[in-house]
Parts: C-alpha cells; structure tokens; sequence
C-alpha cells in the first residue's frame, strides 16, 4: 500500500529502539522506501547493520561520513521523505526538535523538512510528564507535528507507568492512514454496519449468527483511511476499532436498527455489512411452559428491515450498499434484494466459495448494481473494501 512512498525513520537511544527494526520490516512489507537515521546513542541499542538490512538502504549515523556517494545528505533526505517518524523519541530528541536545535544529522534533516512528521515519545514515567516535556511535545504539535501516545505498563527501568513505546503494527497504522490512500472521502460521512446481532431467547441464551465483523470492519478502516467520519455500528466482536473511526457497540437487531435509522439523514454513504439474525422471538422462553423435555420450540417473527427502511426516507444523494451472503443462485438472489431494498450497490459471496465467508482474513466477492456486475476475486478484506468503495464512488459521477 505504499509503494513509490518514502518514508524517513529516527532512531533515537531508548531502550524501545528495538521495535522500530519491527516497524523498518513491515514498512519494506507494504512497499515503502524506507531510510534509517541512528543518533550515537541509539547505535549503543542496535546496531547500525540491522537497520541497513532491513531497509534495503545504508543506514545513516554520521553527519560527516565519507563512504557513500557525495550529496547534500541531509538536504536530500529532507526532500526526497514523504513522511518522517521518530520512533522512539527521547526527550532530548523531543527538546531539540522543539527548539530547533540541530547539531546531528536526525535533528538537522527534520528542521529541513516539509513533509508530515510523526513523533513517538518513548522514556521514563517521569521524564514524559515533566513540564518541560509537555511544553516541548505541545510545541511540536504547534508546529504540526502528530505525536503518537505512549502506552502504559511496566517500564524497561522497573518503574510502572506512561511511557512505553506504541507496537509497531499501530505505529504502521499512522503511516498507513497518512500516506496509503488519497484522501477522496475527506468531508464524508459514513455510516457502517458490521458484525453480528444476538436475539434473547431467555436470560442465558440467544439466537445469532456465524459473522466475525472482519468485512464490516474492513469498510470502516479503509474509509477512515480515505478520510471519512465514519460511525461503525457493530454487534459483539473481538476485534479492535480501526484507527479514526468511532464505534456504537448494539447487541440485538433492534438495537442496529434505532443505530442506524438515527443517523441515516446525515450520512453520505451507508454500508450494511452485518449479518443480522432475521428472526427474534416473540415472547421471552419460559421453561415453565415447555410441553416437556424435549420441547424447543420458539415463536418467531422476522426482524426490521434496516435497508428496506433506511431507503424509503434516502436522499438523492447517498449511496446504500447492503450484502448478501448465499449459498445457491448467488447473482439471481442478490439482484432480487438490490430490487426489492432500492440499494445502489450489493455486494455478494458465497458460503461454498473457498476463500470467502465470515471469519477468514479473505473474501471473493460479487458487486452487483443496476447496470454491472464486476466479479472482484479473491483479496483481502481490506483491498475488497477499498474497492468496493471505489465502485460506490463511480456510481454519482
């Protein structure tokens, strides 16, 4: 996702050097261009040789080393970054940068810089939350900078507390919703739906359904990624709520329902991508009353129909885009539900397809409008999602 991207990453002397080898990985693993620059200090943490491996480029510790092709180096680093990260950021680092210090190279090519830059802090409980510290880190934001939080736990010093470096994978987030996508949903407002909704039976149990969520959440990220406000309504999951997106946690159709009737008026664009359980008991099962033993029986009536009613109060300009997951007569079902809900845009999959269905990191997926039906194959749900999001921009042009 961030190829023809180059990404500047400073190493500073904390201990959590370490995770930004991690973070140099995963960047090369996305595509990225990515340069290293070490302080002295942090060369006492890892060495140099490390970095330059997993980058692919010559790790640079020397404002003044001689042994690489002459150029204005730190110039042409400053340049050539379309986003810089400092990771981790030791409150020296954090002082200088703060009062355009820059008597090394990693202080000299971010004073020289334009791009976006990001600043990890990464130290001892106390030294983060030291007024100096806080005044120099305001500063930065100030001066534009986005400053990444540092987690809480025990520190590398045995203190306990704020301060540690963030994990690389979240560090790769920032970078990802920075640089990966064109901002094309900036001002939007996306409502979307994602996971699956639980109908009581009695106290303990609960008709519900197989879907993870992970389609749903795929939507929600990559629209945050192109810069939407994104509202995800979702059922009980165990995944985490993707960078930037705010989350409305329901438990019953019901519930999914009043979410998202309530915020259909404002919303530019609506993906309903839960598997809502289709039916709920009419009355609460008594035991009492069973026949005998063997008696399961429940009385049922069909839920509301989120889509169907969302598009009769529709503006002319939203986009509704529902799913349908079958197992038979795959495009003849989905063009049916297009129909009959009034959607923009379906998109179908089948249970008996291999690399489709609920909990997998893949999906194959059928996206179905009034005039096209384009087969997307077999992808990530992240790269499903974004396309699809591309299909659904296209169809108001």
């Amino acid at each position: 996702m961030l190829k023809g991207k180059t990404v500047l990453i400073g190493v500073t002397g904390g201990i959590a050097a370490y995770k930004s080898a991690y973070l140099v990985s995963a960047l090369k693993k996305q595509g990225a261009n990515v340069h290293v620059i070490m302080t002295a200090h942090a060369t006492e943490f890892v060495a140099p040789l490390t970095f330059q491996t997993l980058s692919g480029n010559r790790c640079i510790t020397d404002m003044f080393a001689d042994d690489y092709e002459y150029d204005v180096r730190h110039i042409s680093l400053a340049k050539a970054a379309d986003l810089i990260m400092i990771a981790p950021a030791t409150a020296n680092f954090i002082a200088k940068a703060a009062n355009g210090i820059a008597d090394d190279m990693l202080t000299t090519v971010v004073l020289a810089a334009k791009c976006r830059k990001f600043c990890v802090p990464a130290m001892n409980t106390a030294m983060y939350e030291n007024p100096a510290t806080q005044s120099n880190l305001a500063k930065l934001r100030e001066f534009g900078w986005g400053i990444v939080e540092p987690a809480s736990g025990l520190l590398a010093c045995g203190d306990e507390g704020k301060g540690k470096m963030p994990e690389p994978q979240e560090l790769l987030q920032h970078i990802l919703y920075e640089l990966a996508c064109d901002k094309d949903l900036s001002g939007k407002r996306v409502v979307v739906t994602a996971g699956p909704t639980q109908e009581a039976i009695d106290p303990v149990r609960y008709i519900t359904n197989h879907s993870s969520g992970k389609m749903g959440y795929a939507i929600a990220q990559a629209c945050a990624m192109r810069g939407a406000d994104v509202t995800l309504i979702s059922g009980h999951t165990a995944l985490d709520v993707p960078m930037g997106v705010q989350r409305v946690d329901v438990t019953s159709s019901a519930d999914m329902y009043d979410a998202v009737l309530s915020r259909a008026a404002d919303a530019d664009m609506i993906f309903k991508a839960a598997a809502v359980a289709d039916y709920t008991p009419t009355t609460v099962y008594d035991h009492k009353v069973k026949k005998s033993d063997d008696d399961m029986s429940i009385p049922l009536t069909r839920t509301k129909d989120i889509l169907g009613d969302v598009a009769k109060i529709r503006r002319d300009d939203q986009i509704i885009c529902g799913f349908a997951m079958e197992t038979e007569n795959l495009i003849e079902n989905a063009r049916g539900k297009l129909a009959r809900k009034k959607l923009d845009m379906i998109c179908a999959n089948s249970l008996r397809t291999e690399g489709a269905g609920f909990a997998g990191d893949t999906n194959v997926v059928t996206v179905i409008t009034a005039d096209d039906v384009i087969e997307l194959g077999k992808l990530s749900k992240l790269e499903t999602a974004h396309r699809i999001i591309d299909i659904a921009l296209g169809l108001k042009k």
